[in-house]
């Protein structure tokens, strides 16, 4: 069976309120699909929001605010596999090294330990289950060579080598970080030889993705 592996940024799913319109419309795409799916949810605004307050109440480690992280990432995953429950196996993965004995055709995962994001869990994910390409949902349209949020004149990419995007995101992680994709998980990526495309939160054009026809995003190959 194919397998598909999706890794969900957190501020798809919860900004400032959970963004129930983009799971009812995600969770029906993925309903009717035939392939095995992985989805690999992030902590997004609930992990910084969270990391913040505990650097301005103590000095906190960047394990223990990787810790933080990840303890949200686990909200957002439980969240996801309650609303695909009917097809998704019955308990969050927080181990993407250990492969599943399972008969459902969802698996959604959360944050499994300090040093990245939940981006590098899909890759792992991805390697576990032989997927060769991994679909990043985030909560822009398309690659930029800067920060759209901050500067005007960011200009989008359609098409990057891993070694253009590894300049864009540096090589080091840092919790809580902005990024289109984690600086440690795109050097695996690499290194692995898999296939990255980044696309926003529309679910009809994430479903052009999963057709093979044209779609708005970025391809990292």
């Amino acid at each position: 069976m194919k397998t598909i592996v999706f890794s969900v940024g957190g501020s798809v799913v919860m900004q400032e309120r959970v963004q129930v319109d983009f799971l009812k419309e995600f969770a029906s795409l993925m309903f009717s699909r035939a392939e095995r799916i992985i989805i690999v949810v992030g902590g997004g605004g609930v992990c910084r929001m969270y990391q913040q307050a505990a650097g301005n109440v103590a000095s906190v480690s960047d394990t223990d605010k990787d810790w933080i992280g990840i303890a949200a990432t686990h909200l957002n995953a439980q969240l996801m596999r309650s609303i695909l429950a009917r097809d998704a196996y019955e308990q969050v993965v927080v181990n993407p090294t250990i492969a599943l004995k399972t008969k459902k055709r969802i698996i959604v995962a959360g944050g499994w330990k300090p040093g990245h994001s939940t981006d590098m869990d899909a890759v792992e994910l991805a390697l576990l289950y032989g997927a060769k390409t991994i679909i990043n949902v985030t909560n822009v349209n398309y690659l930029y060579d800067a920060d759209p949020r901050v500067n005007k004149n960011a200009k989008k990419i359609e098409h990057i080598s891993w070694a253009g995007l590894q300049k864009l995101v540096g090589k080091k992680w840092s919790p809580g970080m902005h990024a289109p994709f984690d600086p440690v998980a795109t050097q695996r990526a690499a290194k692995a030889g898999l296939k990255l495309i980044l696309v926003g939160a529309n679910v009809h054009n994430i479903k052009n993705v999963l057709n093979g026809s044209k779609f708005l995003g970025t391809a990292v190959e």
